[in-house]
């Protein structure tokens, strides 16, 4: 069983910066592919960030790009965003996830919810105006 624990919300004026963690246990972290998703309330769960098992390879959202950046420290088995210039609108919880499987690409990486196997305890990011 692998559990995945989020860290690093908060509150931060609009133009600010946060950087979110999510420590991995249990198993091979190194193996991997990692993303964070955010719920805001009366919204759907949504794909933020994704990185590949080698770290090489990574995806972002159109309204993030250029903002955020996800990065990942297999010695650690943590998993990070980085957020800049925060807007109202990046308002949300923030969860980590994480995909398990007996074989895997090294330069993969999925943006669909379902793709993954387990999930951190979400943490809250609010943004003011």
């Amino acid at each position: 069983q692998v559990q995945l624990v989020d860290s690093g919300g908060g509150l931060v004026q609009a133009g600010g910066s946060l950087r979110l963690s999510c420590a991995a246990s249990g198993r091979t972290f190194s193996h991997y592919p990692m993303s964070w998703f955010r719920q805001a309330p009366g919204k759907e769960r949504d794909i933020v960030a994704a990185i590949s098992v080698n770290g090489g390879n990574t995806y972002y959202a159109d309204s993030v790009k250029g903002r955020f950046t996800i990065s990942r420290d297999n010695a650690k088995n943590t998993v990070y965003l980085q957020m800049n210039s925060l807007k109202p609108e990046d308002t949300a919880v923030y969860y980590c996830a994480a995909r398990e499987r007996t074989s895997y690409s090294p330069t993969a990486y999925y943006t669909a919810a379902r793709a993954y196997d387990y999930w951190g305890q979400g943490t809250q990011v609010t943004v003011s105006s």
